[in-house]
């Protein structure tokens, strides 16, 4: 039997929700294990979503802290907001996703190899969370390319192209093989300096080749892992190596709600009105309701919503220190009737000029910058 470990970090956020109920629902012979790293300041929609997928994959979700929160009495916020003195966690120095989310999910691995599935959708552009940590290697099961960046770099590196070559001419064959060895062959430097152009590059290839075949390119990446440490190199076999299927934005919302594990309130648009005009808003992202990544219309949304929890934020605010939630304003500035009205105006202005474009993103648009912030806590 294989001691590598197949793990999914539920979030509260629907990607990481549907993606377990997919993974669950399409693979019954993986023995997948979950988990949550409470922070305990979440939302209590975000633990009766928990609540839910407990009964629906007949699995405890398990629940982790940093071992340094559990003789306190503190939940795992509080305790570190006091182990640095006050100073609020920000873009510049995310101390929450280092000490409530990273550390409480390695020290749960350990030195296991293990698997980690990632929730990012086939209509994102952006990379998970992939740890420094050589036993843990991160799957993208909704994306057309279901692996990490470090891997695809690892392929087509110019020092191994004549191993690549030979594992692709095992699926490939005839004039199709000889367009797949241009591609492969094409120039790519690896210099740090040119990092954006290798992405770049890196990124047409890995395009170019699933076209020929997205199990084929699969199986080859896998081959080419026996030559790595990489935790799937273990593996005889690994399921999702033929899956073909790429979930974008509205196959999260029906998975979830054909589930019946529902979608989480905090996603349902409710309606406001400023200057006799009408505008929607909702929260874009699960994790701590005082998320520093919420735009200001989120935070609008809190207050009017849930001002109770808006409240207890503001207490953690240190004008004279300059520690807010948000840059230049306080929570006590940002709630002022004619401030909301002004937040609110632009929320409307811009939703307006988005729906004149032909975006295919623009449901993510309006509902904030989705696609911003910490993947670890927001999948």
């Amino acid at each position: 039997m294989s001691k590598t470990r197949h793990i999914l970090g539920i979030s509260g956020g629907k990607d990481s929700a549907a993606l377990a109920l997919y993974l669950n629902d399409k693979y019954p012979q993986m023995n997948f294990e979950y988990y949550f790293c409470d922070t305990g300041k979440e939302l209590d929609e975000t633990y009766r979503l928990i609540e839910r997928l407990d009964g629906y994959l007949g699995k405890k979700i398990e629940r982790l802290e940093n071992i340094e929160t559990g003789s306190t009495g503190d939940n795992p916020f509080d305790f570190y907001f006091k182990s640095f003195r006050g100073y609020l966690p920000s873009p510049q120095a995310r101390w929450c996703t280092a000490m409530m989310k990273l550390k409480p999910f390695e020290d749960f691995i350990k030195d296991d190899p293990t698997i980690s599935y990632v929730g990012i959708r086939g209509d994102e552009n952006r990379e998970g969370y992939i740890s420094r940590k050589e036993n843990i290697q991160s799957i993208f099961p909704f994306r057309k390319n279901i692996w990490s960046s470090d891997l695809i770099t690892k392929f087509f590196h110019p020092d191994v192209n004549n191993e690549i070559l030979e594992i692709l001419s095992t699926f490939h064959k005839g004039q199709k093989m000889d367009r797949i060895r241009s591609v492969v062959q094409e120039p790519i430097s690896m210099a740090k300096s040119d990092r954006k152009e290798t992405e770049k590059i890196l990124k047409h290839k890995t395009d170019r080749l699933l076209d020929f075949g997205i199990p084929e390119f699969n199986r080859s990446i896998f081959q080419f892992l026996k030559s790595t440490e990489y935790p799937l190199s273990l593996e005889a076999d690994f399921p999702l190596l033929d899956n073909e299927d790429i979930l974008v934005r509205e196959d999260i919302f029906r998975i979830l709600r054909e589930s019946k594990v529902g979608v989480p309130a905090y996603y349902e648009k409710i309606p406001y009105e400023v200057d006799g005009k009408k505008g929607e808003y909702a929260r874009s992202r699960s994790g701590c309701f005082f998320c520093f990544f919420q735009q200001k219309i989120e935070w609008i949304w809190l207050y009017e919503q849930h001002p109770d929890k808006f409240k207890e934020a503001m207490q953690y605010e240190n004008a004279e220190e300059g520690f807010t939630w948000t840059q230049e304003e306080t929570l006590e500035e940002l709630i002022h009737p004619e401030r909301i009205k002004e937040i609110k105006r632009y929320h409307l202005n811009r939703a307006n000029k988005e729906k004149s474009k032909s975006s295919p993103y623009l449901l993510d648009i309006l509902e904030g910058t989705e696609r911003d912030g910490c993947n670890t806590c927001f999948l």
